[in-house]
């Protein structure tokens, strides 16, 4: 009975012990946190400072953009969250993407009897500067991939699909899943793809590839070239440099078509 009183007391004593180490951790926890959060507070005014100071750098070069938008980043701040407040304000930002938006939906609307919705960011990126003029602010990919993010935030059909270390743009609400996205990877060196090339390259079955195919055909995103030598070609014209070199009218699309 004794024994058993000891060995009581001694697990009483273990379970307060390990009640106080519990409280100190919370204690020091509760420390830790307070300090950071003190340390963001303080890098944001610093921030804010910055900002202030080199706003018209902001504005105009890309490169201190980007930059910038990394600083913002590392403490959870997004200039482009919102129309109004501070960033907005001082650095104009919010109307700098907005018009930026305004531009790319321009130029995939102008494109779209062409290239059914998709364009490379590349592309993009050219004719968007093209239609800014020489003495316009400067515009860089980063700056087009954050007002593409915002465009697709509002639901409008706007998306990026990663195709050899760049993006194919998306501004049609077409329903494209991995199937699609691959097979559009596959096609990105030549410009367009073929059923045996699929069949080889992913190991599909030809079912599976006729049907990913007859999707983009259907939602404008290709064009069949029923006359190609061997079997027939399904061409991206998203990716068909020729194409993008020149201006295509919906009569010549027509052309490509069985």
């Amino acid at each position: 009975m004794h024994r058993r009183g000891v060995g009581a007391g001694a697990i009483a004593k273990k379970k307060l012990a390990e009640a106080k180490y519990k409280e100190r951790g919370t204690v020091l926890a509760e420390d830790q946190i307070a300090q950071m959060s003190k340390q963001l507070e303080t890098f944001k005014t610093h921030l804010e400072e910055f900002a202030s100071k080199h706003k018209q750098e902001i504005r105009k070069s890309s490169q201190f953009r980007v930059q910038f938008q990394e600083m913002c980043a590392t403490i959870g701040v997004d200039p482009l969250a919102s129309g109004k407040g501070f960033w907005s304000e001082m650095l104009g930002v919010g109307d700098f993407y907005y018009e930026l938006g305004v531009q790319i939906i321009e130029v995939c609307l102008a494109l779209k009897h062409r290239n059914g919705g998709l364009i490379t960011l590349d592309e993009l990126h050219q004719r968007v500067l093209k239609g800014r003029g020489k003495f316009a602010q400067d515009v860089s990919q980063d700056d087009l991939v954050r007002a593409i993010k915002k465009l697709k935030a509002m639901g409008n059909g706007f998306g990026m699909i990663p195709v050899g270390g760049s993006y194919l743009v998306q501004s049609v609400p077409a329903e494209l899943n991995m199937d699609h996205t691959v097979v559009l990877q596959l096609a990105e060196k030549k410009g367009y793809v073929t059923v045996s090339e699929i069949r080889d390259g992913l190991k599909w079955e030809k079912e599976r590839a006729c049907h990913v195919l007859d999707h983009l055909l259907k939602e404008g995103l290709a064009w069949l070239d029923s006359q190609a030598a061997g079997e027939p070609q399904y061409w991206l014209p998203a990716l068909f440099s020729e194409l993008s070199s020149r201006d295509v009218t919906p009569d010549e699309a027509n052309q490509m078509t069985p």
